[in-house]
């Protein structure tokens, strides 16, 4: 559906918002049916194992009967296709939201999708490449000597499924963060003092975000959501200068008073 800059009376915004979710649940099914047959299934399958293949017994997964083989090869799709895809989910999300903003918020649209895809997938790719493999050492570890390990596959890929989606999801925040301040939701001075419940805050985001609640995934989540945090504050303080200024003399004013 067209990105259209009018504003929407409540029934269309129904309308409107169909009309995306239909389009995202036909980009995920088309991806899906896509990357559930060879090459791509088994190619994705050996990448996604590769960090943590040499702690698998014989170096593979375990189904345990004829379905549960076909619903694991059809997450391994859905999965993959939810980060391939990324970008078009990401673009009828905030294109559902664009009649709502002022011509001069418009113009920070596109810059903005290419941030919101960038990030979604970097914090995917931090959960791959930084995340995985430790976390999945300190959880085969907890078993101890006496137990031996043996991963259903079905459960195994919805951890894994779960570990990427979220992460992306939470590296979300600077967005979050930039329009709040941007938008005049929040002064950038309330979310500057207020660190320590921001920080909080950024703790239960991590602890909801990990599917394994492990020390390992939940403290390099909540580290590296707090650079972004601090990193999204440092964009918003140079290009909202302006804002951040007028909000600092309103607030000396109203003490003054």
């Amino acid at each position: 559906m067209p990105i259209s800059p009018k504003r929407l009376p409540f029934f269309q915004h129904l309308a409107e918002l169909r009309q995306r979710l239909v389009i995202i649940m036909i980009t995920l099914v088309v991806g899906s049916s896509i990357l559930y047959f060879d090459p791509f299934y088994t190619s994705i399958l050996a990448w996604v194992l590769a960090p943590i293949k040499a702690m698998l017994p014989g170096g593979q997964l375990n189904v345990f009967g004829p379905f549960e083989s076909f619903t694991f090869r059809f997450k391994v799709a859905l999965f993959a296709s939810i980060v391939v895809f990324s970008p078009i989910v990401i673009w009828q999300i905030m294109a559902f939201f664009l009649p709502a903003l002022k011509p001069k918020e418009r113009r920070w649209f596109v810059p903005t999708f290419a941030a919101s895809v960038i990030l979604f997938l970097g914090g995917a790719g931090f959960s791959y490449y930084v995340i995985m493999k430790p976390a999945f050492q300190f959880m085969f570890a907890q078993g101890g000597n006496l137990v031996k390990v043996v991963p259903a596959a079905d459960r195994f890929l919805t951890g894994i499924g779960l570990l990427f989606v979220g992460f992306g999801i939470a590296f979300e925040v600077p967005i979050v963060v930039f329009y709040s301040i941007g938008l005049g939701l929040i002064p950038y001075s309330k979310l500057r003092e207020s660190w320590r419940y921001v920080y909080t805050v950024l703790a239960v985001v991590a602890a909801v975000a990990t599917p394994d609640w492990s020390p390992v995934t939940m403290g390099a989540l909540g580290g590296a959501l707090v650079v972004l945090y601090e990193a999204s504050l440092a964009l918003a303080r140079f290009v909202f200068a302006k804002k951040i200024k007028e909000q600092r003399q309103a607030a000396l004013v109203e003490a003054d008073e």
